[in-house]
């Protein structure tokens, strides 16, 4: 395999990369708890957050928790779609 087609070949991956990541980027990802709705982007930036109706200020030991939950919840839904999306790409990103 000559030079060319070498770095043609790594150009073509880093454009792949490019557009799987721009998708994980743009997709929402939804984290649920008993009490709590987390919606994240594929950045990890939570969008927005909704509680259940009835919730009281009493429960604000328990919302507290749901909260994290929920966001880790989402945030493991972001780590999963990155994983299948890349692959064995994502150990490659460094190189780009």
């Amino acid at each position: 395999m000559n030079m060319q087609n070498l770095m043609a070949q790594a150009q073509k991956m880093q454009r792949d990369m490019q557009k799987k990541k721009e998708e994980i980027d743009n997709t929402l990802f939804t984290g649920k708890s008993e009490l709590v709705e987390v919606v994240m982007n594929g950045k990890k930036e939570m969008v927005s957050i909704k509680f259940k109706e009835g919730i009281s200020l009493d429960d604000l030991e328990i919302i507290e928790d749901m909260i994290v939950l929920a966001c880790k919840e989402a945030t493991q839904k972001v780590d999963k779609e990155t994983e299948e999306k890349m692959g064995s790409l994502a150990s490659l990103g460094g190189l780009f």
